[in-house]
């Protein structure tokens, strides 16, 4: 029986768990809690720190402390109401499943355009902020960096002179090429398998929390306390713009729950990899951003955009090329991890959209060696090596924060709606303090949103605008829940059925 457009639109995916194996079709399950924890930390721990503070120390001021606060806050919220989905579906997809499964399959395809530009463009982002610090280390240890030609984007970013007029200076770049290379060897360790990648990336996040602890201890060995005067002087504006900047960084909450039928025991392992990762992020976050006010003024950080700031630091404060090599080091090596569990994430999306019919099936098919979507992942990686070898930074921030916000809010208004339709879903973890952290979460994500700039606006629209247009041209008519005749063929797995393979 032919359905309305308006019922299509509308109608939500059934929660059905496969009962058999789907040959092809299904991921090894094989990770533990913590290397889901430390997929977590490796997505969101350098993103922010690494070079954000460029972005949004200028537009805050010494208030970007309360900038970091918020965009923690918001994390914090969203992330208890993603623990609680994770545990009750825990499925490919994140996000954009849970939305199919709540709110509908209209709000689903919005919400997989979210994610798709969310890793899609941070993994672009990290790649180009990786760079410069991989110049950085070449100058430091050898004395020699590639050529501007070599290392910087082609399209011109926007300069306001002394007379306030706006110009686009050329910037001498053909391609960004070490971001370029970056993208492909997190694409060929992807399609070695996620266990491995899931290793590689534990010992690149130790490297990283020991990186930055040594910053934050050399960083308050200088500490001033002129550089927090006037402290709210650039306004609420300035903390909220500043807030959706570095929002983007906690997209590794998200990372955690696309391995939802990857990692062993989901149920339980979800929502402990989660809130551990929060947790870590949130204090290395804020202690890291305190110890760098505390050895710079906001000058030297409207100085440094797009530069090696925090290796630039530890050079000034120590008067020794030692320690900032150490750190350019670590960076070099720790920001390949953000680079890797994006690049993943994006890839388990777009599996997820397979499997439901609304993108070419070649997207669902996996390895029978590897147990990867190989496929699936040289596309994506192709098109994220496009994005860093020749878009700035600049256009990349805000425009991966606004798609991070709208993932989180629809992930608390899915857990209103699921408690309502679906009040005897098993629910290992429960938000605590339930309605009122699903609808804060809503709000402060809101708020964040307020902050963005108008352009970055434009831009998230546009790109949904296509995504529609994909949807009503081709997803529509191939969603497989337009032809399935058994419920196990649109059933996922969800490892309940192996829980005797708890780490």
């Amino acid at each position: 029986m032919a359905i309305t457009l308006r019922e299509q639109l509308l109608r939500k995916k059934p929660i059905v768990f496969q009962q058999q194996h789907h040959q092809g079709e299904e991921l090894a399950r094989n990770l533990s809690t913590f290397q889901l924890m430390m997929f977590g930390v490796g997505a969101t721990v350098g993103t922010g720190i690494f070079f954000v503070l460029g972005e949004a120390v200028p537009k805050a001021g010494p208030a970007v402390l309360i900038s970091f606060l918020i965009a923690g806050i918001a994390a914090g919220l969203s992330a208890l109401c993603y623990a609680e989905l994770a545990s009750a579906i825990p499925v490919s997809g994140s996000t954009y499943s849970y939305a199919y499964h709540a709110l509908g399959e209209f709000v689903a395809v919005i919400i997989a355009g979210c994610v798709l530009l969310e890793y899609g463009v941070s993994t672009g982002a990290v790649a180009v902020g990786w760079s410069s610090y991989f110049n950085e280390l070449l100058h430091e240890t050898i004395g020699w960096q590639l050529p501007e030609a070599l290392s910087v984007s082609p399209i011109p970013v926007p300069v306001e002179g002394a007379d306030g007029l706006i110009t686009y200076p050329a910037t001498g770049g053909l391609i960004n090429l070490p971001a370029v290379v970056l993208v492909m060897l997190c694409m060929l360790l992807l399609i070695r398998g996620a266990s491995e990648s899931a290793t590689v990336n534990a010992i690149m996040v130790l490297i990283k929390l020991g990186v930055l602890v040594l910053f934050t201890v050399i960083g308050f060995s200088a500490f001033n306390a002129d550089h927090f005067a006037n402290f709210f002087a650039y306004g609420v504006g300035g903390i909220s713009a500043a807030a959706g900047t570095i929002f983007f960084s906690f997209i590794g909450l998200d990372a955690v729950a696309t391995a939802g039928e990857e990692v062993k025991n989901p149920q339980k392992a979800l929502p402990r990899a989660i809130i551990g990762a929060l947790a870590i992020v949130s204090g290395i976050y804020i202690a890291v951003a305190a110890a760098g006010l505390a050895a710079k003024p906001v000058e030297f950080f409207e100085q440094t955009q797009g530069e090696a700031g925090l290796a630039l630091i530890l050079k000034e404060v120590t008067g020794n090329q030692i320690w900032s090599t150490v750190l350019a080091a670590g960076a070099v090596i720790s920001i390949f991890s953000v680079t890797l569990v994006t690049l993943y994430g994006q890839t388990r999306i777009l599996f997820a959209v397979g499997r439901d019919g609304m993108i070419p099936k070649k997207f669902l098919e996996v390895n029978p060696k590897t147990m990867t979507p190989t496929y699936n992942t040289i596309v994506v990686s192709i098109a994220v090596a496009l994005i860093g070898g020749f878009v700035p930074a600049d256009y990349l921030w805000d425009t991966v924060s606004i798609g991070t916000l709208m993932a989180f809010s629809v992930v608390a208004i899915g857990i209103i709606v699921l408690r309502r339709t679906h009040p005897d879903l098993e629910r290992p973890f429960k938000v605590p303090g339930y309605p009122v952290v699903p609808i804060l979460t809503v709000l402060v994500c809101l708020y964040i949103m307020w902050g963005l700039a108008a352009i970055t606006w434009v831009i998230f629209l546009t790109w949904i605008a296509i995504v529609l247009i994909y949807y009503f041209s081709y997803g529509r008519t191939h969603a497989t829940l337009n032809h399935y005749t058994t419920e196990e063929e649109i059933a996922e797995p969800s490892g309940r059925r192996r829980r005797d393979d708890d780490e």
